[in-house]
């Protein structure tokens, strides 16, 4: 594994081109910017087509011909190969989620162990390999997003900082970590003309995150000056699994009881601990779980739907679950009312879902999230009143409930979105640029 380089002293000067990257937890963007005012989004040749956007995501197999017996991709390539051949792979996906976790120490991979830099590596050279000609020479100087708070009980910020390290060491380039909501709010910086307090509020897949940026006037000597951040482990993959856990788990058997010696007995929700990511659905698909599960359907009160999760199990049908299940909150966010439909391995399972059914479901969410940006205020040391625009990014900004939650606090007419995948990218990109640069930077202490 190549050693982590040191953290480098911030220059003054701006780079001849910088490099943006936001890795984030379900994909992740890369921005280049070769002046102070511009840069631009970097694409991908994907097997759908081509995208700006990556999934951060891996898929490993076992392959004779290839070094080290074990061959792997990333991204949409990553997806597409274990669909095709599910029971042969391993996928990860979301894998930033255990950066700051010091209970996971690697990730088995056949017959093979994996440390998170070393993940972190694997993707990083796929990631530079699918840019194609736009990557063909590194820039000088990179920009990588972090989340203000990792996702996690006990999070060891000092821990993720030393894996980050060791992961994008790998390019050999002098390398800066700035939180992910200021390379939005730089972003969208460029929209102003007149000096402004501006929230930014990311959402992501894992974490939502918050900062306050003072945005002077064009052709200021300090364009932004970050004012306080705050952040917390709750985001679109949250709101996933209210989903999951409110409609379909009850469907497949959650909360239902089985008999055993006379007595009636709750089905015990370790049944159903790996529905909370589908890409683990794959490893119940073994003669041990299915024999279970097989004994649990004989004994349940309602053995269809322990019957229903079975059929799921063995046809691998975790993604497209997933799927309709993300089709669900993306209706949700359009209309009053969204149809859940679910088709596969001979099941055909449907519900009829309202928006204030899953607003319902998320709103002990939206209440920790509402906390969080009171905190992020109390940092910058002003009031809600004193914000003259909130940025809202990320998928999940989409969302009516999480929009409702700003409109109350701050006012429709101060509420922008757009380039909700792209913004944080395209803004650290730009960063790089910044002769303030070591403004930006984030402070390297461990989160309380």
């Amino acid at each position: 594994m190549t050693a982590p380089l040191p953290t480098p002293a911030a220059p003054t000067a701006p780079a001849a081109q910088t490099l943006g990257i936001d890795f984030g937890t379900t994909n992740s963007v890369l921005a280049l910017s070769e002046g102070a005012d511009a840069a631009e989004l970097v694409p991908f040749a994907a097997p759908g087509g081509v995208t700006q956007v990556f999934r951060s995501a891996l898929c490993f197999w076992q392959d004779e011909t290839v070094r080290g017996k074990l061959a792997h991709e990333a991204g949409p390539w990553a997806l597409e190969e274990f669909l095709e051949f599910p029971q042969g792979s391993r996928f990860l996906q979301s894998f930033k989620s255990v950066a700051a976790n010091a209970l996971f120490d690697s990730a088995n991979l056949f017959e093979k162990r994996m440390r998170f830099e070393e993940l972190g590596q694997v993707f990083l050279r796929h990631l530079v390999e699918h840019a194609g000609e736009a990557l063909a020479t590194l820039p000088e100087r990179v920009i990588v997003g972090r989340p203000v708070r990792y996702v996690g009980a006990r999070v060891d910020t000092a821990l993720a900082r030393r894996r980050y390290d060791a992961m994008f060491a790998m390019l050999g380039r002098e390398v800066h970590y700035v939180y992910e909501p200021l390379g939005a709010a730089y972003s969208f910086a460029q929209r102003l003309t007149e000096p402004a307090t501006l929230l930014v509020a990311d959402f992501g897949g894992g974490t939502s995150d918050f900062s306050v940026v003072r945005i002077e006037a064009p052709g200021a000597a300090r364009r932004c000056v970050p004012l306080g951040s705050a952040g917390i482990g709750i985001a679109g993959d949250r709101f996933d699994y209210r989903i999951m856990d409110h409609l379909v788990l009850p469907l497949l058997g959650k909360g239902g009881t089985y008999r055993s010696f006379d007595k009636e007995l709750e089905i015990p929700p370790g049944h159903f601990t790996d529905f909370g990511d589908w890409s683990r659905l794959a490893l119940m698909r073994n003669r041990k779980t299915l024999d279970e599960l097989a004994r649990l359907e004989r004994a349940a009160s309602d053995p269809a739907a322990i019957a229903r999760m079975i059929a799921i199990v063995e046809n691998e049908l975790g993604f497209q679950l997933y799927d309709a299940v993300g089709k669900l909150k993306r209706a949700l966010s359009g209309e009053a009312h969204g149809h859940f439909h679910f088709d596969g391995g001979g099941l055909d399972i449907t519900a009829d879902v309202t928006r204030a059914e899953f607003e319902e479901w998320i709103a002990p969410d939206l209440a920790k999230i509402a906390a969080t940006v009171d905190e992020a205020l109390a940092g910058a040391g002003i009031e809600a009143g004193a914000i003259d625009h909130v940025f809202l990014t990320g998928g999940s900004s989409l969302i009516p409930a999480v929009r409702a939650l700003f409109e109350q606090r701050f006012g429709e007419e101060r509420l922008a979105s757009g380039d909700e995948l792209t913004s944080i990218a395209h803004g650290l990109a730009l960063i790089g640029q910044a002769p303030d640069i070591a403004d930006w930077i984030a402070p390297e202490e461990t989160d309380a």
